[in-house]
């Protein structure tokens, strides 16, 4: 879990993060104020299966295209890369266009956000 660019505003990733683990997944949150190379390296480090962002400052556009560039870069294509935030909607069909699998807006169940997390591993991990 990761807070890209400047925004300093946390509490959301930290509420899905608490969800994630009672839900039984390990997670590591990176903080906020991360660069796209950070947290590219961070996940790589941990060999994530998972990456989650959060990001409310209006500049998904510009700091999610690079982290998909970077992870493809990486090797990490299989990575399963979730966004929430303040996203418009007319911006979250180009994003998973680049290969975030889903985004998630303010008001999000978590319990949704969980299962589409498991629902989604548990099918990449099926022969």
């Amino acid at each position: 879990m990761a807070k890209p660019g400047l925004d300093g505003h946390d509490r959301g990733a930290k509420v899905i993060a608490r969800a994630m683990r009672d839900a039984g997944m390990e997670v590591i949150y990176t903080g906020i104020r991360q660069t796209p190379q950070m947290i590219v390296r961070a996940a790589a480090q941990e060999d994530v299966d998972v990456l989650g962002l959060s990001i409310l400052s209006g500049a998904h556009l510009e700091i999610l295209p690079e982290i998909m560039r970077l992870l493809r870069e990486q090797g990490m294509e299989d990575v399963l890369v979730v966004v929430g935030g303040i996203i418009p909607q007319v911006d979250r069909q180009p994003l998973m266009d680049l290969g975030i699998a889903a985004v998630f807006g303010p008001g999000a169940p978590t319990g949704s956000i969980i299962e589409f997390i498991q629902n989604a591993i548990r099918k990449g991990a099926s022969p």
